[in-house]
């Protein structure tokens, strides 16, 4: 497992904000001496224009302030953040189509951007713009989305795209408020505050039963790590432990894979993280 990371992701911030440069540097710090490591190249505006619009794209790189909110506020640099994050993104799904595991260790996350619209600590849709580079490369692609959030961003993207398979499990009722039932080609698993372990790996391994008969070529996993217990912005209540059988199942589907960091907020996100890199990997 490679893991992709530029200690440049931990140079944004804003005050009291939850997706804090901390994620990413003791992440890293915790992870440094059990992986390796590899810098990322940022993506090409081209690349954002896959699956954002231009309107989208000038506003991130101007600051446009409609568009902006204290989630996902207008910071100095955000730009060259949003590109650089997209682009490690890319860069572990390049690895995915050569058999090789890859995890993007960095910040902002992406799957509440949507192709017109930020929001939710997210300003490009890292996801999508490496599933849609893929797709030059492989037939068909998975999503699978195990953030406590729906992804809204990532589908109102990939809705009604025949060549990928989204499929999301998630805390309901719980920000964006999206996510209540299949559309299309998006499969959507909500799931009580509270739920458990063995709930979880449940409807999980019934996803999975879906994203098999899809039978793609590549799998992406936006990765959150917000269903922890001790999570502070949400209310599922996974071990550390659960992280490892989460990425065992994944593994077990035998189809390349990768997979990205979107949230996860707790002190213990370094050691979830680990686990599950040590499950899927």
């Amino acid at each position: 497992m490679k893991i992709l990371y530029s200690p440049k992701s931990a140079g944004y911030s804003s005050t009291g904000h939850p997706e804090r440069p901390e994620r990413v540097t003791r992440s890293y710090e915790f992870l440094k001496d059990k992986l390796p490591f590899i810098e990322p190249k940022p993506c090409e505006e081209k690349d954002v224009l896959l699956v954002h619009t231009r309107g989208l794209l000038e506003s991130v790189r101007k600051g446009t302030a409609e568009l902006f909110d204290g989630e996902t506020p207008n910071l100095p640099g955000i730009f060259d953040m949003a590109l650089l994050s997209a682009g490690s993104a890319s860069g572990a799904a390049k690895l995915a189509l050569k058999k090789e595991k890859a995890f993007s260790l960095m910040r902002p996350p992406g799957h509440h951007a949507g192709r017109a619209f930020l929001g939710g600590f997210c300003y490009f849709n890292n996801m999508a713009i490496a599933i849609q580079k893929s797709l030059s490369k492989a037939d068909k692609a998975a999503i699978i989305d195990i953030d406590v959030h729906h992804g809204n961003g990532s589908q109102d993207i990939v809705l009604g795209n025949n060549k990928v398979l989204y499929v999301s499990l998630h805390q309901s009722p719980l920000y964006p408020g999206t996510g209540l039932i299949p559309e299309k080609n998006c499969l959507n698993y909500p799931l009580p505050a509270g739920t458990v372990e063995q709930e979880y790996l449940k409807v999980l391994g019934k996803a999975l039963e879906q994203v098999k008969k899809f039978s793609p070529d590549l799998i992406g996993v936006s990765a959150g790590f917000d269903t922890y217990k001790l999570c502070p912005i949400a209310g599922l209540s996974l071990e550390i432990k659960s992280y490892y059988k989460i990425g065992r199942m994944i593994r077990d589907l035998n189809i390349p894979a990768f997979a990205i960091l979107e949230g996860g907020y707790s002190q213990d996100l370094p050691q979830c993280i680990y686990e599950f890199i040590r499950g899927i990997g």
